[in-house]
């Protein structure tokens, strides 16, 4: 059975003698999805490595289960649950922590894994002769290059030039080669550059595009692996809180890979799905477009991997929002306006430091949700913090120059959680009907079908919930066909 996935057997036969000289596992998507079923053996060893060291043991973190030290394992992945102090609202809004994933700091490093490893073990890439080329708004394509960097292959990174200068800073200390970095024009909304530029690079039979927002293993690990994160999350504050009910799951849609992770908890526990946008782009809640900053969530079309039929809201968040919250949550005045007026203990305080922009926009989509919904005390609503602060410094000094010229200060930290945080409301919000995702759905024939030439049926085959089930069931295949590649490389015996 497993020989009929194989593509091409003498690109795997190079791809295990690589891995073997590299002495490269692979971990299995059921073991990233239940890290303790990970051997003891391969544990341990990954126990002595750094979690930023470029070492494939590594490969072993990739999952929420690290401790906040991103070294030790967590029975419980990472989170935390927002006091009413400072959503102002009665609702848990539960945020699962990404910055504690190895290599990137970012949870973008497992979709990462999950697009390239496929091709590996079916003999669809050959790791001494492909480049992986990794187009992406910023988390994707470093996390393609560490993969492609532990895989002992080449991986090339395409990204606007006007993305967060600590991005470009971690490229340039990865890369095997600067023109390995590729700058394409703008800024966040310019997805389309991106897809024209990798248009170009794809031309040379040599580099393999992994595009995160047409790759179902994107979505697939997020189903499996995001999803039961998000589970065990919940499941552990329900424990504590036997009433609690897991309400809604809200993200930023970005790839849409994220979003399977909402598909997995509708399943479970019949929970709404809701992805956010920026207000200033806001293609889903209005078929419209623009410019904005909350980097890390692309837009100006639908991506292929977006399960529309099983998404029940739109949502926007202005990057005003996310970019002052930035200079809130980051700044001294700012958390000693939190400490002192709205009185976060130290604890909460701390966390802050795992929101990044897109993260932040999660958040304050959280809190619209919850306030739509009427939701209170008993109910629960889950996100992801998909990066942490650590890589926006040079935004939040922007942002500084830009709504702060003179300084920012306690009044400042006060008006701006007034305006974003208590000020969020239910405005620029749509509980989608079917006439409303059938919308959605068709506004990615023109990007989908008729400049990528996908074939209509194909497109149109995403409609049924059959189409994901299968996806999914594809990616628990593959880890047959990593276990094979595993056994023959015998690096661990």
């Amino acid at each position: 059975m497993l020989r009929e996935d194989i593509v091409d057997s003498s690109a795997l036969e190079r791809a295990i003698e690589r891995c073997r000289e590299a002495r490269v596992v692979l971990p299995t998507f059921a073991q990233l999805a239940d890290p303790e079923s990970i051997p003891r053996a391969l544990g341990d060893a990954a126990a002595h490595v750094g979690p930023d060291e470029p070492d494939p043991l590594n490969l072993f973190r990739l999952h929420w289960r690290n401790g906040r030290d991103r070294r030790s394992p967590a029975r419980v992945p990472p989170h935390v649950v927002l006091s009413p102090q400072l959503t102002g609202i009665q609702a848990r809004v539960v945020v699962m922590l990404g910055d504690c994933f190895p290599l990137i700091r970012a949870h973008k490093v497992l979709a990462a894994y999950a697009c390239l490893v496929p091709r590996l073990v079916s003999g669809r890439f050959d790791p001494t002769r492909h480049r992986a080329v990794w187009p992406s708004t910023g988390n994707y394509c470093r996390g393609g290059v560490a993969i492609s960097r532990l895989l002992g292959c080449r991986g090339i990174a395409v990204l606007p030039e006007g993305m967060s200068r600590e991005r470009f800073e971690w490229l340039e200390r990865w890369v095997a080669d600067p023109a390995d970095i590729v700058r394409t024009p703008g800024t966040e909304s310019n997805v389309k550059e991106i897809y024209e530029r990798c248009a170009e690079l794809a031309l040379d039979p040599d580099n393999v595009i992994l595009n995160q927002f047409a790759e179902f293993d994107n979505h697939a690990v997020h189903f499996v692996a995001t999803g039961r994160a998000l589970e065990d999350v919940f499941e552990s504050i329900q424990a504590a809180e036997p009433g609690l009910r897991l309400r809604a799951f809200v993200a930023a849609t970005g790839s849409a890979g994220t979003l399977g992770a909402g598909d997995y908890l509708k399943e479970r526990y019949d929970s709404v799905t809701a992805a956010v946008e920026a207000l200033e782009c806001p293609t889903l809640l209005r078929n419209g477009y623009g410019e904005h900053n909350i980097q890390g969530i692309g837009d100006k079309h639908v991506p292929l991997i977006h399960n529309v039929m099983a998404t029940d809201v739109v949502l926007a968040v202005s990057d005003r929002a996310t970019d002052r919250l930035g200079v809130l949550f980051g700044t001294e005045a700012g958390r000693r306006y939190l400490s002192d007026r709205k009185h976060l203990d130290d604890e909460e305080i701390a966390a802050l430091d795992s929101f990044g922009l897109s993260s932040l926009c999660n958040i304050v989509g959280a809190i619209k949700v919850a306030k739509y919904y009427d939701l209170g005390e008993g109910d629960v609503v889950a996100t992801v913090a998909t990066d942490g602060g650590a890589l926006y410094g040079s935004e939040r000094e922007l942002a500084l120059r830009r709504y702060f010229p003179d300084r920012f200060d306690e009044p400042a930290a006060a008006e701006v959680f007034g305006e974003h945080v208590l000020g969020a409301t239910t405005d620029n919000l749509r509980e989608l009907t079917r006439e409303d995702r059938q919308r959605i759905f068709n506004l990615g024939y023109f990007t989908w079908v008729e400049q990528h030439g996908l074939p209509l049926e194909q497109f149109e085959a995403r409609r049924r919930p059959q189409f994901w089930a299968q996806k999914r069931a594809a990616l628990e295949q593959c880890d047959l066909l990593i276990d094979e590649f595993n056994a023959r490389t015998a690096v661990v015996s």
